[in-house]
């Protein structure tokens, strides 16, 4: 059984966090978060020690550890600007960190986290979970048979809406969370270069507080892609049944579906982490790159080849 902290238990990801560890027969010892509002704790580990303070939260690990009581893996739910911080507390305390997406904002916070973890000898895992997607997994595979000078036409449009509060908070701080592209796109560009391979050319068309677009060079892959989260951008029918998000990726015209299966595959990233099977920096840093040059990229309007929403 293996012994788990987790920071961030208030926040929206947390639980399936929780069910992971729970479901992996692993325990929770500790749990961190500046809000209090921790319920969802009575339904996993209601006898995890929980802290609102970061430093008591560490004086904790540390008299647990020196009492013999090493914690295993600290997991991580925080913004997206704390992930770096709070991945080198696990690593410090001998700890391997599982944290979400985005690892971190920028490629050189993973550059400088590859010597932590060189000079403590434990190791960052990412939950990079569409790449366990069954429907993810059989287009790579295909992908990979196909002969290798084919170029796919791909579009992908992602539409989550969100209210007035996600400017307000610190998801519409593009200094705290990256931006539309790394907040709610880096997953998508993880994926699609998994699948596709390295980017030979990145062209931003918009990029704006509340939309994104662009159009990406891959090895095998020409890729429009358009996020948002502004409600306008929901196709009316959509609206009509009450939804408020919208997903499609087509391969060569042709839709690939894979809204269902995401229910378990939290978990199933902790049974491959704790297997020493787990996604780690050098998986992440591809998406991380690209998301972060699109943030520094100037858009040239709609220019040129680019996606219909625009």
């Amino acid at each position: 059984m293996k012994k788990f902290a987790l920071i961030g238990a208030a926040g929206y990801i947390a639980p399936k966090h929780l069910r992971a560890i729970r479901d992996t027969n692993n325990i929770l010892l500790a749990a961190l978060d500046r809000f209090d509002s921790v319920g969802i704790l009575d339904s996993y580990f209601p006898g995890a020690d929980f802290f609102t303070e970061f430093e008591r939260f560490d004086r904790h690990i540390d008299k647990l550890k020196r009492k013999g009581t090493r914690i295993d893996y600290v997991s991580i739910c925080t913004p997206n600007y704390l992930h770096d911080s709070h991945i080198r507390f696990a690593l410090r305390n001998h700890a391997d960190a599982i944290c979400e997406k985005p690892l971190v904002l920028n490629p050189w916070n993973v550059e400088a986290l590859m010597e932590i973890e060189k000079e403590t000898g434990n190791s960052v895992y990412n939950i990079l979970q569409l790449r366990l997607h069954p429907g993810i997994i059989a287009l790579k595979e295909k992908v990979d048979k196909d002969n290798e000078n084919r170029i796919y036409d791909i579009d992908l449009t992602y539409l989550t809406s969100r209210g007035n509060w996600y400017f307000n908070s610190w998801k519409g701080d593009i200094s705290k969370s990256g931006g539309i592209a790394t907040n709610i796109g880096i997953h998508f560009f993880d994926m699609l270069t998994w699948i596709f391979g390295e980017v030979k050319e990145n062209i931003v068309h918009v990029s704006e507080s509340d939309r994104a677009a662009g159009i990406l060079h891959l090895n095998k892959a020409r890729v429009r892609w358009f996020l948002s989260i502004n409600y306008d951008y929901i196709p009316n029918n959509m609206k009509e049944q009450g939804k408020r998000t919208y997903r499609t990726i087509t391969v060569d015209g042709k839709e690939i579906e894979f809204s269902e299966g995401f229910g378990d595959l939290h978990t199933r990233s902790y049974k491959e982490i704790i297997k020493g099977n787990g996604f780690g920096l050098e998986d992440a840093l591809p998406s991380i790159q690209l998301a972060h040059d699109i943030r520094v990229a100037t858009p040239i309007g709609p220019i040129g080849d680019y996606h219909p929403f625009i």
